[in-house]
């Protein structure tokens, strides 16, 4: 097969099609290097300009301080579960989680390894159809961090704001809409994303943290738990995945080509809303998320049968839609719309969708 298809697949994720272009251009060769990125050292000028580069347009973009750290870790966000409370939940304090899917519980399993954790909100009981409101948060003051998940893949909900913590230091898990809108970057004390949803391919994290947050570093961390050695390093204290660090960084000079995150977040709004209009327009599809929780990159929806859903999702793959299959904890279809995925793509679904409802319904 050479012609691409429309891939709304959770993550690994769609790529910018400009951005492939470009490494399958330059994949033998780096232009005026002579050898493929895949096979420079990390430690040559090459790769250092790279690294900093991707750095500096990472500030640029989002307007990220000087007195934050931008590194680039590897282990995915599920190191980040570890790290976090490693290096941040001070001895004798608590951490406290707000719970709205899987991967915000994965976290607080992590943490609990580490030291105390305070369920401050929970959205389990509506099985994770929305997020939770202001009023349900309840954190402790004392708490060493609060903790959340931004956008959740599997039930398709996003925060819209970010909740409130008091004067807590907060930490964020962006991995599924990092760069998708405008992140004022000063209201956290740390956010981590995985590179495979928003920013580029599996293999790299990139971690945001303010610098107060390293001096918590507890002595004694092995050296790749511990966010200084990343931050003295510049991310160079060991081999880092080069080739999706290359990548990311292409990802973001490409996001600010594209007139940069208020741009991007108009686009996302008007292919999310294309769907949504479709579903709450039908009896025949109906959401899982609440209208005021949706997610912009991830819209989960189901049929009136799990049949109906099973032939839904197979014909479409072979329509060129793939990747729509829900997960397993919700069912159903899953629609990943994230920065890169076309336009034109969300309106080929939309239009798959209204025929199978009319040969269907």
């Amino acid at each position: 097969m050479t012609e691409r298809i429309y891939n709304f697949s959770s993550g690994p994720a769609v790529l910018p099609l400009p951005v492939l272009e470009q490494v399958q251009r330059d994949l033998v060769a780096l232009p005026g290097v002579g050898m493929s990125i895949l096979e420079i050292s990390h430690r040559s000028k090459t790769f250092e300009s790279i690294i900093q580069t991707t750095v500096d347009d990472i500030r640029k973009l989002d307007g990220v301080g000087t007195d934050y750290h931008v590194l680039f870790t590897q282990g995915g966000a599920s190191m980040q579960f570890s790290m976090v409370p490693m290096n941040l939940l001070l001895s004798g304090a608590a951490a406290d989680y707000i719970v709205t899917g899987v991967w915000s519980k994965k976290a607080v399993q992590e943490a609990r390894k580490v030291g105390a954790v305070n369920i401050a909100a929970s959205t389990e009981s509506d099985n994770f159809n929305r997020i939770p409101d202001e009023g349900e948060i309840k954190v402790d003051p004392q708490a060493a961090y609060a903790h959340f998940t931004s956008n959740n893949t599997i039930f398709g909900t996003e925060w819209k704001a970010e909740p409130a913590v008091g004067t807590l230091p907060l930490i964020a898990d962006m991995s599924s809409d990092i760069f998708s809108r405008p992140i004022d970057v000063s209201k956290y004390a740390l956010i981590y994303a995985g590179a495979q949803k928003n920013l580029g391919p599996a293999g790299v994290t990139l971690v945001i943290v303010r610098d107060d947050m390293l001096s918590r570093t507890p002595k004694g961390l092995p050296a790749m738990l511990d966010y200084n050695t990343y931050a003295k390093e510049n991310s160079l204290y060991n081999t880092p995945p080069v080739f999706a660090i290359y990548v990311v960084g292409l990802v973001v000079r490409w996001i600010i080509e594209q007139g940069g995150l208020s741009k991007m977040h108009g686009r996302n709004q008007e292919k999310a809303a294309l769907i949504y209009n479709q579903i709450d327009s039908s009896d025949f599809y109906r959401g899982h998320a609440v209208p005021g929780s949706r997610s912009l990159m991830n819209v989960n929806f189901r049929l009136p049968s799990e049949d109906l859903e099973k032939q839904f999702v197979s014909e479409a793959t072979k329509a060129g839609l793939d990747g729509l299959k829900g997960h397993r904890s919700v069912g159903g279809c899953r629609a990943s719309i994230y920065n890169a995925f076309p336009h034109q793509g969300v309106e080929a679904l939309v239009s798959f969708m209204k025929e199978f409802e009319r040969t269907h319904g």
